[in-house]
């Protein structure tokens, strides 16, 4: 289990069914006595699912809604998204199936943003900073589950940011396209960069930092992160498209 203070990627290590589905309850009741909101149950190893999973599927959302929370699948083979599709459960939840994470293609440099806003953050005030995030995303046409998602994935790259950057600060760029939102995180330490099929460097399980990449790809559609073209830093790059 990999965990942020507010974001878990929980991996089911078997099928889902009777037998497995107590041990993997637990799981998921312990983060959210531990106050969580978004939990991502990777299902890459999960070839089957019996009633009893999908009953812990639908229960275990219910509970999560009721925070105020979401719970997505992701990785899910072709067999397991058929069964939850008969259950209809596909309507009520984000399900990502195996290989599903399109490749998004770039701008058209000649396309022009219908808003653009760049604004200075306080590493020291991170909670304003994502205040002024609700603010302007407050208008674009994502879902509620989306939004939730986008928001967390900005959330994370500003913490991010936060460890490494210097007196400068940080500034962030938000900007809505007709078909995508993308949002620019840039500090000033040392820089870094990360091509975009290239895995992260693997983390100790007890580690509090080093997950955030793989949770940002996890949540928004596409990300890059590269050096500042000019001066140090490093800048994120985070792109959540409009679906229609």
């Amino acid at each position: 289990m990999r965990t942020k203070p507010n974001i878990a990627l929980l991996s089911v290590n078997s099928d889902l069914d009777v037998t497995a589905v107590p041990a993997v309850r637990r799981e998921v009741e312990e983060l959210l006595n531990q106050g969580c909101q978004r939990i991502v149950l990777n299902m890459a190893d999960v070839s089957y699912i019996d009633s009893a999973g999908m009953s812990f599927i639908m229960c275990a959302l219910r509970r999560v809604r009721s925070t105020g929370g979401l719970m997505s699948l992701t990785n899910v083979s072709q067999p397991v998204f058929r069964c939850l599709s008969r259950m209809r459960l596909v309507d009520f939840m984000p399900v990502t199936r195996v290989g599903a994470h399109a490749h998004v293609a770039p701008l058209d440099p000649r396309v022009r943003p219908l808003w653009q806003t760049t604004f200075r953050v306080d590493p020291s005030a991170l909670y304003a900073a994502r205040a002024r995030v609700d603010e302007l995303l407050a208008s674009v046409p994502f879902s509620s589950d989306a939004m939730f998602d986008l928001k967390l994935a900005v959330g994370e790259a500003l913490g991010n940011a936060a460890d490494h950057t210097c007196e400068g600060g940080i500034l962030t760029t938000i900007a809505m396209y007709p078909d995508r939102v993308t949002v620019d995180v840039a500090d000033c330490g040392r820089g870094y960069a990360l091509a975009d099929d290239e895995e992260p460097p693997d983390v100790d399980c007890c580690a509090e930092r080093g997950r955030g990449i793989k949770l940002m790809r996890l949540l928004t559609d596409a990300v890059s992160i590269s050096v500042k073209p000019s001066g140090k830093g490093t800048v994120v790059h985070l792109v959540k498209l409009v679906r229609s």
